[in-house]
């Protein structure tokens, strides 16, 4: 028996035993994890680059090779969690994070450290594929918003924290101290995770003939060709990115087809047609990729436009996710207690605000004009990122509550990766330049207004469809209606 009926049972109300608490530990450090892995290696390209004689270019696929990596699976790990059992596979995704990051830490050629970063991204697509789905099996309905609160907080924090983690390990110990120091973060998060979290109860092997191995390998095949076009050539719209975006397109038509004759689908189409989940993944996409536009646009602005030196503009920079990890959690309560879909609308109006804030603010506000609204922003972010999560993980039933929790994730990478693409392209358009680097103050501010003008239709768009796709509300103990 799981720990929430455990709970439910002996308490007869919502409160978090102390098995909960320890349970929730190993969760939230299996999420700190996987997103410090996305962050803390950015800081260490320059030095990698030295280190191995190579081109940034090259190097940049150390970051690369963990994105792709996590895009391209997580949606299948998500499904064989439901499968084999969500304990069993998210302990050898941490073990598999966990040893290749040992690897990486010791790799004597980028090639083995680029190919070792993709196996840590295998295993972090585990780390963030099962995380949110194991809250409905330790959790109290009624709680589920903090939760998700708490796992949105470390997933923020693991970004914040990155930078300058990785500035002072790179500085001190080396730039493979960056790795290695997931090695004892990984094994306590083993062993909580091997101690706290409630066993699988599915005996093993059973489901294992049912996996979707061709739609899992088209899905895949696909997500990569499209996470590739939107970053070869940071979406240069030449003859490869043209080739694979239609890659992409007939490996979508592909995969649909094959969904709709296997007896036991990767994604069953048929979910689609409960417009709260699909509502809740557009979201997603369009949120992150506005979300993304504050990370691509925010150094240049601050250092260009601005006249930050480079201590000043990272210090300028870690105020959104500062914001993000110190919201997440009272965010989660607050959904909790007005509902998840009421919570969604506000975040999104509160991005909204931020967003053309940011596209009207001339320059001479200086720096508090510009962290303000990134301030707003990023406080909308996290209030919507922790509703959505809870209104789409909130009904999903046990055994798809894998490969639900990978789609919603995945709408979020591919949301990062598009953004990174598109509105970078946008900002480099409004800019007015071939090189951003050199571009003078005020066309890199005029790039910043129309970048975040481009950034309020898209929130604009997410509103509209949480407006237009309420969910009932029901009422849960603990909470009103």
């Amino acid at each position: 028996m799981c720990i929430r009926r455990q709970e439910e049972t002996a308490t007869g109300h919502a409160e978090p035993t102390p098995a909960v608490r320890w349970a929730l530990a190993a969760l939230a450090l299996s999420m700190l994890l996987s997103s410090l892995g996305i962050s803390i290696a950015n800081v260490a390209l320059p030095t990698m680059a030295g280190a191995f004689t190579a081109s940034f270019q090259e190097v940049q696929w150390v970051v690369l090779a963990y994105l792709l990596a996590i895009t391209t699976v997580i949606v299948g790990v998500g499904r064989l969690g439901d499968l084999v059992g969500r304990r069993r596979l998210l302990l050898a995704g941490i073990a598999l994070f966990t040893a290749a990051s040992a690897l990486c830490g010791v790799a004597p050629t980028l090639g083995l450290l680029i190919a070792a970063r993709a196996a840590q991204g295998f295993g972090a697509a585990v780390l963030m594929a099962l995380t949110m789905a194991f809250v409905g099996e330790t959790v109290p309905k009624a709680r589920t918003g903090s939760a998700m609160g708490l796992l949105g907080t470390m997933s923020a924090l693991g970004t914040a924290l990155g930078p300058s983690l990785g500035g002072a390990l790179i500085s001190g110990p080396g730039w493979r101290a960056i790795f290695l120091v997931n090695v004892p973060l990984g094994v306590l998060a083993h062993f909580l995770a091997r101690r706290h979290l409630p066993a699988d109860r599915r005996a093993p092997g059973t489901g294992r003939a049912a996996f979707d191995h061709a739609g899992t390998a088209l899905l895949a095949a696909t997500l990569a060709a499209y996470a590739l076009a939107m970053t070869v050539g940071r979406g240069d719209p030449g003859p490869l990115n043209a080739a694979l975006l239609l890659a992409a397109a007939l490996g979508a038509g592909l995969f649909v087809r094959t969904e709709a004759r296997a007896a036991s689908p990767l994604i069953r189409l048929a979910v689609f047609r409960d417009r709260g989940l699909g509502a809740g993944l557009a979201m997603s996409a369009l949120v992150m990729t506005v979300m993304m536009a504050t990370l691509v646009v925010g150094p240049f602005h601050l250092s260009r436009a601005l006249g930050l030196d480079a201590a000043m503009t990272g210090l300028a920079l870690s105020a959104g996710p500062v914001v993000t990890a110190l919201t997440g959690v009272p965010a989660g309560r607050v959904a909790d207690r007005f509902g998840a879909h009421r919570m969604t609308v506000a975040g999104l109006a509160a991005m909204a605000a931020g967003a053309l804030a940011l596209s009207l603010t001339p320059t001479e506000l200086g720096v508090p004009g510009y962290v303000v609204p990134i301030v707003v922003t990023t406080a909308g972010y996290a209030v919507f990122q922790t509703a959505n999560n809870t209104a789409v993980m909130a009904d999903v039933p046990a055994d798809r509550r894998g490969v639900t929790s990978g789609m919603l994730n995945l709408s979020r990478n591919l949301g990062l990766i598009t953004g990174a693409s598109v509105m970078g392209a946008v900002f480099a358009l409004a800019s007015a330049t071939t090189d951003v680097t050199t571009a003078p103050p005020e066309a890199v501010a005029t790039g910043t207004r129309v970048t975040f003008a481009v950034a309020v239709l898209l929130i604009a768009a997410a509103l509209t469809i949480a407006l237009r796709t309420r969910r009932p509300t029901r009422p849960t103990p603990g909470g009103p209606v």
